[in-house]
């Protein structure tokens, strides 16, 4: 069997435009208090603080989420890239993170959701947005899913 390969444009846009694209998005969220870059495609999206587990700064990324309860959930897709994103090998350094969503910021507990959780849940992720679908379909890694409960 081939080994699957993200997309060549997508691998593209990952290497040069992902990380200043939300580095901006990030601040105008911030700033804002999330009513501007506060979802994508009618989809909300929140902000994700770690600690950098080499450099031991603060780094924050905008991603998509899926509220469960007081629960936020987290899809470590990357755009279906090979490789895990930062944020998540972070969070496994240190799962004391902050969630930003609007106005309101929350320090959370993080992690992966095991494989029995992850079947239960993809579906109902992928409902809520089909590119985690695709991405999955782009890369041989499992993309982690990762459950974000209040400290």
């Amino acid at each position: 069997m081939a080994e699957k390969q993200t997309p060549f444009f997508i691998s593209k846009i990952a290497k040069y435009l992902l990380k200043p694209m939300s580095q901006s998005n990030s601040w105008l969220y911030r700033r804002t208090g999330g009513r501007v870059m506060g979802s994508l495609g009618g989809r909300d999206l929140c902000l994700l603080t770690t600690i950098g587990r080499k450099s031991g700064q603060e780094r924050t990324q905008a991603l998509l989420y899926v509220a469960d309860g007081d629960d936020v959930l987290l899809v470590a897709a990357q755009g279906g890239l090979p490789k895990n994103p930062m944020w998540l090998l972070n969070l496994r350094a240190d799962p004391h993170v902050r969630i930003q969503r609007g106005p309101t910021t929350m320090p959370m507990i993080a992690h992966e959701v095991d494989d029995a959780e992850r079947a239960e849940l993809w579906p109902r992720l992928v409902k809520h947005y089909s590119g985690w679908g695709q991405y999955q379909s782009w890369t041989d890694r499992v993309i982690p899913v990762v459950r974000c409960t209040p400290a």
